[in-house]
Order: structure tokens, then C-alpha cells, then sequence
């Protein structure tokens, strides 16, 4: 198999779930992120925690947290992890009106966390979307993308 064949289908072209059984355990880092564009009368409840529903980033944390741990249940074909470690940070951006979710996912185990990340991005995101969306309804999500994974038989990688 050359690094251009995807994993996730066999020799007829059936989806399945890729054997990790031979695996080696290593330690598995991936980081992810992503943003969010709002009007300003949100970004100023974002901002002030003044939000009718309570502390948006607070709540999009636990979110964001929770989405990584249930990642498998939904992407179909991810195995189950049992994660060691999950931070998510909000980089605010006053001038933009904006919040960057970073999302770093952590294992030791045979299979890498990149999907967790990105899973916890997007709920934290779509988190702070729905808390805010009486006020702008226009928020934009974007640019969710893989920022680096170490660890694994593919080793280190980083968004260039």
C-alpha cells in the first residue's frame, strides 16, 4: 500500500474499519482549529458573558470537550479512544469579531486523535453558534482545518 490509498476500504471497495490490531501503541498528539465570524452586539455578549443563555465560552469548552469523546459514535468508521488529555483554547479577535477554537486531543494507543480534534473544534464552534444566534443569525464557521499530529507509524506533520 502507497501513502496515496485511503485506509477505510478494502480490496473490493467496501468501507470498513481499518485493523489496528498490529499496531504499536504510541503517544498521539493532534491540534485543530477554527473560527467563527459574528455581528458585534455579538461579539459584545460573547465578550461580556451578558448572553441570555449563560458563559458562551464556557459552555463551548465543556462542548468541545465532550464532541472529542464522542467522536466514533459520530464518524462512522473512527475507533473508540480512550483520550489522556483534552484542552480547547479561544483566541478572540476584537477587530474581526471573531473567535478561533484550538483544540489539542491526546492518547497513547494505536490510532491517532486527528479526528477528535477536529471534532471538538467544530462542536465548539457550532457551541458558540447556538448560544449566540438570537442576536446573528449570519455567523459564519470556517476554516476548520488540522494544524499538526505527532506520533504514529507517519510520524510528524504540520500545517505549512
Amino acid at each position: 500500500m502507497t501513502d496515496q490509498q485511503l485506509t477505510h476500504f478494502d480490496s473490493q471497495g467496501q468501507a470498513h474499519m481499518v485493523d489496528i490490531s498490529e499496531k504499536k501503541e504510541t503517544k498521539r498528539v493532534a491540534r485543530a482549529s477554527g473560527k467563527i465570524s459574528m455581528n458585534e452586539v455579538a461579539y459584545q455578549l460573547l465578550v461580556s458573558g451578558q448572553s441570555k443563555k449563560g458563559d458562551v465560552l464556557g459552555i463551548a469548552r465543556i462542548a468541545a470537550i465532550q464532541g472529542s469523546k464522542h467522536t466514533s459514535l459520530l464518524i462512522p468508521l473512527c475507533h473508540p479512544l480512550s483520550l489522556t488529555h483534552v484542552s480547547i483554547e479561544f483566541k478572540l479577535d476584537e477587530g474581526q469579531q471573531s473567535v478561533e477554537v484550538v483544540a489539542t486531543t491526546e492518547t497513547t494507543g494505536k490510532t491517532g486523535v486527528e479526528m477528535e480534534a477536529l471534532t471538538a473544534v467544530s462542536t465548539g464552534l457550532l457551541t458558540i453558534y447556538d448560544m449566540l444566534k438570537a442576536v446573528d443569525k449570519g455567523m459564519q464557521i470556517g476554516h476548520i482545518h488540522l494544524l499538526e499530529k505527532k506520533g504514529g507509524k507517519s510520524g510528524d506533520w504540520r500545517a505549512g
